[in-house]
């Protein structure tokens, strides 16, 4: 199997964290994981939804990742929610540290996905909450945008 294929398979995305959120700067990160791990999230069965990023001890774990238990592993399977390690440099870690030190702002993983050496990478931005005309507002835009684009096709 070649890994341009693992890459263009597996592109996990969380569609809610651009509508709740206002996306401010945004990562790239490895992810520790188990060998029963890796094989479930190639096959495509894991999911970012519900998911958050938070410093514990100085390093950075995604919580809530739900990555669903592999059928082949037997008894050394993992637990599909547990708390995974995030890699980043300490330049990056120091970043995201002190900007959430901030009022408002959190970590959000936005995309899951294989990139081209077969490691499980998990894009991640520095979000703020949107209020609610402000999520009003996205829509509407959103809906004048897809209008628009009806209307070039017309021509």
């Amino acid at each position: 199997m070649s890994s341009t294929r693992n890459q263009d398979t597996v592109n996990i995305t969380n569609k809610k964290a651009g509508y709740e959120y206002e996306l401010i700067d945004k990562f790239t990160a490895g992810i520790q994981l188990l060998g029963s791990e890796i094989k479930s999230i190639r096959a495509g069965k894991a999911s970012i939804k519900e998911s958050y990023c938070l410093f514990i001890q100085g390093e950075l774990f995604v919580r809530n990742m739900d990555v669903s238990i592999y059928k082949q592993a037997s008894m050394n399977n993992h637990e599909p929610k547990r708390d995974r390690k995030l890699l980043l440099n300490r330049l990056e870690l120091r970043k995201l540290r002190k900007k959430i030190d901030q009022k408002g702002l959190s970590i959000v993983p936005t995309r899951l996905y294989i990139s081209n050496r077969g490691f499980a990478k998990l894009n991640i931005a520095l979000a703020k909450g949107k209020k609610l005309h402000d999520k009003r507002e996205s829509l509407k835009d959103k809906d004048t945008k897809r209008e628009m684009d009806r209307g070039l096709k017309d021509f």
